[in-house]
């Protein structure tokens, strides 16, 4: 199961909390252990997809789009501190840089992924080398990758067996990768505009919804100020979260 913002400790509203709710033995340690329904494996026997992989790497599945609308064509939100775009993780470019912000303490106390390159890279094979449902982000602002993000499919996820789930809700895990970019009001101005970006993009997604830790008191005030609503709380493999909903016929009220 993803993350949401990395560290807290500091106060920063942008340090949020890791995906990874289970241990390595729990059935929902993944994000990718659901098996899709067969209407929809059946739509994977037509003709493969021509268009680049939202990847952008020579590994990744052609088909990684389908699931989620292909996040790698959304295109740039604007926000105050300059026009942010997902740009889907491409292992050998990235990794370097993803690794570094999870060996930062304040983001580590929440993601756990903590210490040697081939830790990160193994998390971000499994949504890589799977179906679709999880797709790694590079958070780009003003032209510099300063975030890392996770847009997955909250009703095919885990997740989805601890709170009423419907179809196609879209969750987000993230973290702010630099310290310089925490604690200034980022968090809550790109949540705001990647909620946007999935609600624009994904006409058949009704809500957003996000699980940080309930600790993460930053974080669950980030998410109310970027709209979503304190819906409820879940217990979950390895945290007691806050569930933080999102929906599309609110959006333009908060």
């Amino acid at each position: 199961m993803p993350p949401t913002e990395s560290g807290t400790s500091s106060g920063s509203e942008e340090a949020f909390a890791h995906p990874r709710e289970a241990s390595p033995d729990d059935a929902l340690d993944d994000t990718l252990d659901l098996h899709l329904p067969p209407e929809v494996t059946a739509m994977f026997s037509a003709e493969p997809i021509t268009a680049e992989p939202i990847t952008a790497d020579p590994a990744g599945s052609p088909r990684a789009g389908f699931l989620l609308d292909d996040v790698a064509d959304w295109g740039p939100a604007t926000t105050h501190a300059g026009p942010f775009q997902l740009v889907p993780v491409r292992l050998d470019r990235d990794l370097s840089l993803i690794s570094g912000w999870m060996n930062d303490p304040a983001v580590a106390a929440f993601w756990e992924l903590a210490g040697p390159e081939e830790i990160t890279a193994a998390h971000l094979r499994t949504q890589l080398d799977g179906d679709g449902r999880s797709v790694p982000c590079l958070g780009v602002l003003a032209g510099l990758p300063m975030s890392y993000w996770e847009v997955y499919r909250a009703d095919l996820d885990p997740v989805a067996r601890y709170y009423p789930a419907r179809p196609h809700d879209t969750g987000l895990h993230l973290l702010i990768g630099g310290v310089a970019d925490r604690g200034r009001g980022l968090g809550t101005a790109l949540l705001r505009a990647t909620a946007d970006l999935v609600l624009d993009h994904r006409p058949q997604c009704g809500r957003v919804i996000a699980e940080p830790d309930l600790r993460n008191t930053p974080s669950v005030a980030a998410f109310l100020g970027a709209g979503f609503r304190y819906c409820d709380e879940i217990d979950l493999p390895g945290k007691r979260a806050a569930l933080m909903v999102r929906d599309r016929a609110h959006r333009h009220l908060l």
